[in-house]
């Protein structure tokens, strides 16, 4: 298997995903990363956080199309399907 590499979330996201490919490659629920990233956006001031956002949507790639999207739908529903 090749190595895990981090996309913008095109399933899951609120504004453009970083947060929820930051979620996925290091497996931590998105909503707790979105929540830390705000803080953290607050207390700085808004335009560090703000900067630093606009840069990570820049830089980092979407998620392709394709097997990689299908895998990524896959991995979630099993996820949902264990919480019920």
């Amino acid at each position: 298997m090749g190595a895990q590499k981090l996309y913008r979330s095109r399933s899951d996201k609120m504004i453009s995903g970083v947060c929820g490919g930051l979620g996925q490659y290091c497996d931590i629920d998105p909503t707790i990363l979105r929540l830390g990233w705000v803080a953290v956006t607050i207390f700085s001031g808004i335009l560090p956080g703000a900067l630093v956002y606009l840069i990570a949507v820049i830089v980092i790639p979407k998620e392709p199309e394709g097997e990689k999207h299908l895998q990524t739908t896959v991995i979630e529903m099993k996820g949902k399907a264990k919480k019920k």
